[in-house]
């Protein structure tokens, strides 16, 4: 089961590997991460949480994106969305989306959720407007250093693309216009055609 809004990687990621799974969405507008019974499965008070069960496998609750991806890419190695036999790709993987989740989200999140860092509204206002010019500057990083051809590390897709996918997803609602970042917005376009995408947007 897995426990996320829509449009987070993970859907699609289940849906590449042709795992079954139940998506719950969390309602933050209902701040129903905060509420008792998903408390339950991820104290943090944060999303996604995937919760595993199964005979053969060890079953429990894993949180925070970089690790349920590299969990999923592990479990199912023949879909090859990890360089597994490689360390060194396999650590720039972990890295770019390591960064994803503590850079790029974060500057993301001071659009909505500033109360997190700060209490005047002045402060939440003034982190609100820097998001445009943070989020281009780190797309702008991505774009000349870090997006390969024709998926993040290169010939083959995997888990990064999954999850650079849905943060530039995000780029519009923060004021920043794909387009003036070609590789991004191809990548973009090449993600939306493929088909494991195209049925986790359903859900």
């Amino acid at each position: 089961m897995l426990q996320e809004p829509v449009l987070w990687p993970l859907a699609s990621v289940l849906e590449e590997i042709g795992a079954e799974f139940e998506v719950t969405n969390v309602s933050f507008a209902d701040g129903e991460q905060h509420k008792a019974d998903f408390l339950r499965l991820n104290p943090k008070g944060r999303v996604p949480a995937l919760v595993v069960e199964g005979k053969t496998t060890q079953s429990g609750i894993l949180t925070e994106t970089p690790a349920i991806l590299y969990y999923l890419a592990k479990r199912f190695p023949d879909t090859k969305l990890a360089p597994l036999g490689n360390d060194f790709a396999l650590a720039q993987m972990q890295s770019f989306n390591s960064f994803l989740c503590s850079t790029v989200h974060v500057a993301h999140a001071h659009k909505l959720r500033g109360a997190r860092w700060a209490n005047e509204q002045s402060s939440l206002d003034d982190m609100r407007a820097k998001v445009p010019e943070t989020m281009s500057a780190l797309f702008t990083l991505i774009e000349e250093t870090y997006l390969g051809q024709p998926w993040v590390l290169g010939e083959q897709y995997g888990i990064c693309d999954a999850y650079l996918y849905t943060i530039a997803r995000w780029l519009e609602g923060d004021g920043v216009d794909i387009t003036t970042f070609p590789r991004v917005n191809a990548h973009f376009k090449r993600m939306e055609n493929r088909p494991a995408v195209q049925r986790a947007l359903r859900h």
